[in-house]
């Protein structure tokens, strides 16, 4: 166990120091021409799913992206390179921050809201005709169960009986509305339960309890290959597309935000490895310093990399 608490302490650290990097040189520096959604505050469900899935199985997110990618397995440098335009990002330059695809990492992403949720259940399909033991997990956030290709996904998966993990990140807001007025009061999980399919509720700040149950999940998923939904309760820290708080904007309030912040997963995850001896104080502070380490070298590499040249402009392009 202390093993899995390390992959997760580094993963959470992984996603932290990167998009750290990308809130100190967004509005300074100007080099990154792309809309980012950082999930800063939202670390413990990228990390616990990662660790929970195996290498071959796929994940299918949307605009924020980035927990996912780099959890997965998705290139470093080249993260920064795509965020920066650059040859050497993971497609070229041409992605940009919502659109991390790497069929290498088996990651695919869009950001147009719940496009995501069908072809993860595409996949699943594929794998079910194929034979094969693979897992397909759709990350999206609670306003895309508002969307009608969320229900006509479910309801094919539960027919088709396909192997796919929905993963809802409920993070209380869709851009600046809360979830109040867009959605009845009763539970996520407990309005989209029904008799042929399973859901369930964890608090996604929580990394150990989020890998512990999606590991039990995913489980059943790939033996009765039936699909599961797992609400995970979190929230996110910086504006929805942005590098700033934007606790001004009069959707929600700065007294909020720092509740949300006392609850950072980082810093309950950290506390909890020092009180039970599993990590020292040192050890912890050395994991972060590489990290953000790693992103800065990273963010000067995308710099010194190339530019798309003329040539390449109608590359790829349909």
């Amino acid at each position: 166990m202390n093993t899995i608490r390390r992959k997760l302490l580094d993963s959470m650290f992984k996603i932290r120091c990167a998009e750290e990097k990308i809130v100190e040189v967004y509005a300074k520096e100007q080099m990154m021409r792309t809309p980012t959604h950082l999930s800063i505050g939202q670390e413990a469900v990228a990390a616990g799913l990662s660790l929970a899935l195996r290498e071959e199985d796929q994940i299918f997110t949307g605009h924020r992206c980035h927990a996912a990618y780099l959890t997965k397995g998705g290139d470093f440098n080249a993260f920064f390179a795509e965020l920066c335009g650059r040859v050497t990002g993971i497609s070229g330059g041409r992605a940009g921050s919502a659109h991390l695809t790497d069929p290498s990492a088996h990651i695919y992403s869009s950001p147009i809201l719940g496009a995501m949720i069908p072809v993860a259940v595409g996949a699943a399909l594929s794998f079910k005709m194929e034979g094969r033991d693979k897992v397909a997990a759709a990350i999206f956030g609670d306003a895309a169960i508002e969307e009608g290709v969320f229900s006509e996904s479910v309801n094919f998966a539960v027919t088709k009986k396909l192997p796919v993990l929905f993963l809802c990140e409920n993070n209380l807001y869709s851009t600046h509305s809360p979830l109040s007025v867009r959605q009845p009061p009763s539970q996520v999980y407990e309005r989209l339960r029904a008799p042929d399919f399973k859901t369930s509720q964890v608090d996604g700040n929580d990394a150990q309890c989020v890998y512990e149950h999606l590991s039990k999940v995913i489980e059943e998923i790939r033996r009765a290959h039936m699909p599961q939904l797992v609400e995970c309760l979190t929230y996110r820290f910086r504006e929805h597309v942005g590098p700033l708080f934007d606790y001004d904007r009069g959707y929600r309030s700065k007294e909020e935000v720092d509740g949300w912040m006392a609850q950072c997963p980082i810093k309950r995850f950290t506390a909890k490895l020092i009180q039970e001896k599993s990590m020292t104080q040192q050890e912890i502070d050395a994991t972060q310093a590489r990290w953000k380490k790693l992103a800065d070298e990273a963010y000067v590499m995308a710099l010194n990399s190339p530019w798309p040249g003329p040539e390449s402009l109608l590359e790829k392009v349909y």
